[in-house]
């Protein structure tokens, strides 16, 4: 009896813990999905489009689960980062931040969709 309860036990830790091999691949398809809004905005080159391809691809990269939110956070703090170092105005990076929080926190992108934008995007 104590052994198949300790086995039950043990099962139970396992299963809760053995999620940690996703991590790294939902990372990997989170960058993935960060690097195709990036494209697809540097594609569209529409005016007053950025926030919106911020917002979705960090919300595409949250949905892939622990990992892609995490992806989606370090890269945007580290693009930010960078963009302020460069000289870039806080308030637009402020504004960028706000966008990719609104997209990690599962909300809909297209809230920030500008008027005219292709169906495509």
């Amino acid at each position: 009896m104590k052994l198949l309860v300790a086995g039950i036990f043990l099962i139970l830790i396992v299963e809760t813990n053995a999620q940690w091999y996703n991590f790294p691949i939902e990372a990997v398809k989170g960058a993935g999905d960060m690097w195709r809004a990036y494209s697809d905005m540097r594609e569209a080159n529409w005016k007053d489009s950025d926030k919106y391809f911020h917002a979705r691809g960090n919300s595409d990269a949250a949905q892939r689960g622990a990992g892609g939110r995490w992806a989606a956070e370090v890269i945007s703090n580290t693009r930010e980062w960078v963009q302020e170092r460069l000289g870039h105005g806080a308030e637009d990076s402020e504004a960028d931040q706000a966008a990719n929080r609104w997209g990690r926190d599962g909300n809909d992108p297209n809230h920030f969709r500008p008027e005219g934008l292709p169906n495509k995007y």
